[in-house]
């Protein structure tokens, strides 16, 4: 039996469209709002105060061998400020640790209320603190970064989260609803389920190849619609 190439090419392109058709409407839904909202709304920016800079005493410091040799296998040592305070940060096999920077003995990890004391001042709402917690499983809106961390929620409309390193108490990262919408958004747009991170995943491969091969049967169909001239005979 002869392949009828009209009716295969258009039942194929009307299934094709059926499926193709919805993450397209997907894509382009995603995309506009990802378009919509400034990315630095979307990063969180505006929560959180940028860090003030003051130069440092450097006078009385002690050495950085002596934090070096307090803490072995260190591949960094770095000075910052933790309340206020003059600290050494080094980065150890083990993660970040601080040091006072007069003495060079190690500091305390931060408690629950050290950690509210450091969300609040970097904090730039007027939202009361409703939740902090330590948290060691991973948070699908942590991404790739692992605990533990300290997640302090405030109260607001948008519902502002510092997430804070349990060694130093530096702000790891912030999330809040309009980030968490961006999320879900680049979920679908990218079509990865999962992590939400590969972006040559193969059903984003599949619907991109399946997107072009309905194109060009759409062309073929527009072209092959066209009405043919018959050939005069002589």
């Amino acid at each position: 039996m002869a392949i009828r190439w009209p009716l295969l090419v258009r039942r194929t392109h009307k299934w094709l469209a059926l499926v193709v058709g919805v993450q397209a409407l997907l894509w382009t839904l995603t995309g506009m709002y990802m378009v919509a909202v400034h990315i630095d709304i979307i990063h969180g920016d505006n929560l959180v105060r940028p860090p003030i800079e003051k130069p440092f005493d450097l006078s009385r410091l002690a050495e950085p061998s002596q934090v070096i040799a307090a803490a072995p296998g260190v591949s960094e040592v770095r000075l910052q400020r933790y309340f206020g305070a003059t600290v050494w940060r080094a980065e150890t096999p083990e993660g970040p640790r601080l040091f006072d920077a007069v003495t060079a003995r190690p500091l305390p990890k931060p408690n629950e209320a050290q950690i509210r004391a450091l969300a609040k001042r970097i904090y730039t709402g007027d939202g009361k603190i409703v939740s902090v917690k330590l948290l060691t499983e991973a948070r699908q809106e942590m991404q790739s970064r692992k605990p533990p961390y300290w997640q302090v929620e405030f109260d607001g409309w948008n519902r502002p989260t510092l997430y804070l390193s349990p060694a130093t108490g530096e702000l790891i990262s912030r999330r809040h609803a309009l980030w968490r919408v961006f999320d879900f958004a680049w979920m679908l747009h990218i079509m990865d389920y999962d992590e939400r991170t590969d972006v040559n995943n193969p059903l984003l491969r599949i619907a991109t190849w399946s997107t072009f091969a309905m194109a060009v049967m759409g062309a073929w169909l527009l072209i092959w619609s066209f009405p043919r001239r018959k050939r005069k005979k002589a």
